[in-house]
Parts: structure tokens; sequence; C-alpha cells
């Protein structure tokens, strides 16, 4: 099937803006909308982080392709961080989607988040975006842009926890409560008997990342992650996206290497990101030879102890809500997902393919109302 160009949307010229679509297909037109997409992705999660999106987008194989969207002329007002799936269907999913953190389009006006949606409706492709937050304009776009065009299938996704972090938080213990800061301590003097406990929030230069990037692969390789074989040390995938996004976090003073050593050997280390006022927890993993000093909650409370002293107002745990992070909070960000099948040839393909019960309920519940 042929691909579809999104050409160029012009108004008068007494506008305030003159507003058009790009479409971005490869590294070196991707690299030229950098400060742009910088500045809309200011002070947002680092997983909307141009050096986040350019170091998935350099390892993408022959199953998908650079497929950004970029609204406004003559200044980018919003960009919609997109991958073209090859094949039938041809879906559309947000890069690195696979990492399944929440992701938006970095923007500064919802005008233009209008535009980049009613310019994916015209490229006749699906659409997946697997965790989007629940407030954004994105979704109320892409909603707006398929009616009559298509159908649109939204539904809740697991929220992802963090720490609206004050100057109380320099001491993390004394949010927990009463019997997980025995246990805290507890674990401590454990790990004080197998030797010195010490723990270390790096900013790493280039010259000490490989070694400090291998020491945190192994001691992830060494736990659980390591056992289900999803450590990113056996992901060729994931981890070579890792050591790209953190050769580039290095470059530019953000990347934090957390790790915590137990008699001299690393127990527990975590990959971060410090970026405006945000600390945000990229990966973690620990030795499961070291798994009676809970060696992973200790180098928790240290990071997040960091982060507030630093004066940071959010520590942000990223992934889904899981039992260890209820430890630390009940704070999550509400998200949802959404799948949209243009009434095109792609369309109906991924929607007979795959999509029939959605669409079926869908259609239902059209009728209903």
């Amino acid at each position: 099937m042929p691909e579809m160009d999104i050409a160029l949307a012009r108004t008068p010229a007494n506008t305030r803006v003159r507003r058009g679509v790009q479409a971005i297909r490869t590294l070196a037109d991707l690299d030229r909308i950098e400060s742009a997409w910088e500045r809309l992705a200011a002070d947002r999660s680092s997983v909307s982080d141009f050096a986040y999106a350019r170091a998935w987008a350099a390892g993408l194989d022959r199953t998908q392709r650079l497929n950004v969207l970029a609204a406004g002329a003559p200044e980018t007002l919003a960009i919609a961080p997109l991958a073209a799936n090859r094949g039938a269907a041809g879906w559309l999913t947000l890069l690195a989607a696979e990492m399944y953190e929440i992701m938006d389009f970095p923007h500064a006006d919802d005008t233009a988040v209008s535009e980049l949606a009613r310019a994916i409706v015209r490229t006749g492709r699906p659409l997946e975006l697997k965790r989007v937050p629940a407030d954004s304009h994105v979704v109320a776009a892409i909603e707006m842009a398929y009616r009559g065009r298509g159908l649109v299938w939204r539904q809740p996704a697991g929220g992802a926890p963090w720490i609206p972090l004050d100057e109380s938080w320099a001491e993390p213990e004394i949010h927990l409560e009463a019997g997980r800061r025995s246990d805290l301590r507890r674990a401590k003097r454990q790990a004080e008997k197998i030797g010195a406990v010490e723990a270390a929030i790096i900013t790493p230069t280039r010259a000490e990342l490989p070694q400090l990037i291998e020491e945190a692969f192994h001691v992830e390789a060494a736990g659980w992650k390591g056992a289900h074989g999803t450590a990113l040390k056996t992901d060729a995938v994931r981890g070579g996206f890792f050591r790209r996004y953190a050769e580039q976090a290095c470059a530019k003073g953000i990347l934090r290497i957390c790790m915590l050593r137990i008699g001299g050997r690393p127990a527990a280390a975590q990959i971060a990101i410090e970026s405006g006022s945000r600390f945000d927890l990229l990966r973690a993993g620990y030795d499961e030879q070291f798994a009676r000093c809970s060696p992973g909650m200790l180098l928790t409370a240290e990071s997040i102890g960091y982060a507030a002293r630093r004066g940071l107002s959010c520590y942000e745990f990223n992934g889904n809500v899981e039992p260890w992070t209820k430890v630390w909070t009940r704070h999550e960000h509400a998200c949802c997902s959404l799948r949209a099948y243009p009434f095109s040839p792609r369309g109906a393909f991924a929607l007979f393919t795959g999509g029939r019960q959605v669409a079926i309920r869908k259609l239902r519940e059209r009728f209903k109302s």
C-alpha cells in the first residue's frame, strides 16, 4: 500500500502564526528539531526528552521507521513522536512505547496538537498510544479528529507512582508506616553485619560511564529480572537503547547512577535522570544475594533523600504502581490508552485482524447513546 504524504496546511498571511505539519523520517531531519523539542519538553518527564526519543529512534529495526510529526511554522509548537510499523496495517505507535512509560506529545499550544491529530487521521494508518496522561489534550484532540473519520477506543491504563517532595523528604523514613520504618532499620543492620554500607548518587563523566553502566546492568541481571530474561544485560533492544540514552544524558549532565555497596560489593543500582525540578527513576535492580538486606529499599531511601535535599519538587518512579512503590507513596499519575482505527484500507485491516471485539463494543456503546 503506498505511503500517504501529509500536505502542509496553509493559513492566511495575517494569522498570528502560520501553521503546518511536517513529517520527519530521518535521523538527520530529527536532529534539526532538537532545540524546538527541548523547548517544548522543558520540565516534563525525561521520557519526553529529545535525547530519549533520539536514542530509541537510532535503534529502530526493519519492522519500524521514523514518522515524527511536527506542527507549527515558522516556530514548532507541537511534536508527535511516532514510529510507523511496517506491514499491512502499518500501525503508528509512540517512539519507545516498548518501554511502557507514560508519554505525551511535547507541545506549547493545544491548537497545534489538534493539527497533529488531524494529520494522523490523514495518514490512513491505525494509531496506538499505550500510555498517555489522562488529562492530556492529546486524548481529546485524537477523539475529536476521528469523529466521522474512524473509531477510537479509550480505556484506563495503569498509573505511574510519584512523590510530591518537600524538605521533610530529606529523611524519607519518617514518611513510612511504623512497621516499614522498623523493616528498613532491620535491613540496614543486616547489611552492616556483612560489611560497610555505602550509598552514592553519581553524576558520571564520559570516562566513568562505561564501567558504571556495566556495573548497573550486572546488578540488575543478578536479580529477578535476570531470571525472567528481562534484564537490560540480556535484552539487546532495551539494553542498546539504555546505553545510547545514557551517553546522551551523561553529555547533558543529567544522568544519575545510584549505587549501594555492601562490603564493597554492588548490591543495588538505579539509573535515573535529574532535570529541572524532577528526579526520574528509569531503571532499578538489586542482587538477589543480598535480598535479606532489602538493598533496593535502602537505595530508594537514599535517592529520595538526595532528591529532596536538592530541592527538587517530585520523585518519579515511572513504570507501574507496584507493591514496593506503595511503601513510599499512594500518589499516581492517571493515564489511559488509545486505539484509533481510521476509515481507510489500513484501518479496516487493523480492525478486522486485531480489533473486532473492541470495535463491536464501541459500536454498541454508540448505538446505545
